[in-house]
């Protein structure tokens, strides 16, 4: 990311945080999750700035005839100091048009999606204190066809770090490997009391789609054993019968199609199954018993 041109954006931003107290257009969302908005409602098109607050930790903004600036607070229902240990995560719609969105803290902006940018996959993730939104509409000689809208999830750094940071898994040392399956272990067994881990499966990987742009990879799965899915994601095949379906990871983890089940630990992100780099099902069995026997699984889900 990089720092933006002040002119305009920064006087106007300082501006609006002096008018706060006096009358300073502010939003709240219906649903607390969802925002949808419209530039023609401003009097004066290019000085408005309107507040939009929502409560969840994920949603949507949708703003039709983008005309001003909007700050976007996100401020989901936990306590205010679990806000450091937060990753944002933003996906534009994929004909979203008519504006940039920043990165602003303490009057410092930075460019994080500029308008005319066309990667419909493309995910900005970021951390909850690194600032908040600041969406400014660029000027526009007509406005009437144009739509700025993003989806957002906020989750744990962890969760974050794992689904779009490259593991280091790769190198294969013992105390890493073991470390990257222990965590795959502590996911599943904590599908007894948490329904974020899905889909859940142990299957083979059947072919691999790289997609070097997005520095990700496609996994095309055939499933053994489906353990757990809340979307359909994982669909019965009429010609054989099988289950079938796709799950996203990074390009770094190497994937590739060959002999062998892993175990495919997904999490649901902006629609999509993703998972970080997976072990294969051995592996995890292995960790799986010696979490079994030390008494510290919640639950058990019938590893073989």
């Amino acid at each position: 990311m990089r720092s933006a041109p002040v002119s305009g954006l920064l006087p106007l931003l300082l501006g609006l945080r002096l008018l706060l107290g006096g009358g300073a257009a502010a939003q709240y969302s219906s649903d607390l999750c969802n925002w949808k908005g419209s530039g023609l409602t401003h009097e004066s098109h290019r000085k408005d700035v309107e507040q939009v607050y929502l409560r969840c930790s994920e949603g949507s903004i949708e703003w039709m005839y983008p005309t001003g600036a909007l700050i976007v607070n996100l401020r989901p229902n936990i306590s205010p100091a679990s806000y450091k240990h937060l990753t944002v995560c933003i996906k534009p719609f994929k004909d979203s048009a008519g504006a940039n969105i920043y990165l602003e803290k303490t009057g410092e902006l930075k460019l994080l999606v500029r308008d005319g940018d066309r990667s419909p996959s493309r995910v900005y993730c970021f951390g909850y204190d690194q600032g908040g939104l600041f969406v400014e509409a660029t000027p526009q000689q007509d406005i009437s066809r144009k739509i700025t809208g993003f989806q957002y999830e906020l989750m744990s750094k962890g969760i974050a770090a794992d689904l779009h940071t490259a593991s280091e898994v790769q190198e294969r040392t013992s105390d890493v490997f073991d470390e990257a399956v222990g965590q795959q272990v502590r996911s599943i067994v904590s599908i007894a009391s948490s329904s974020s881990v899905t889909p859940v499966i142990r299957g083979s990987i059947q072919n691999v789609t790289n997609e070097a742009e997005e520095q990700e990879s496609i996994i095309h799965v055939g499933v053994n054993k489906l353990y757990r899915q809340k979307s359909k994601v994982f669909q019965l095949t009429g010609e054989s019968g099988n289950w079938r379906g796709q799950i996203k990871t990074l390009l770094e983890c190497g994937v590739k199609p060959g002999d062998g089940d892993f175990l495919f630990t997904g999490r649901m992100h902006f629609g999509e199954a993703r998972l970080g780099c997976a072990p294969r099902f051995k592996d995890f069995q292995r960790m799986y018993k010696e979490a079994k026997d030390k008494g510290l699984n919640p639950c058990e889900i019938g590893p073989d």
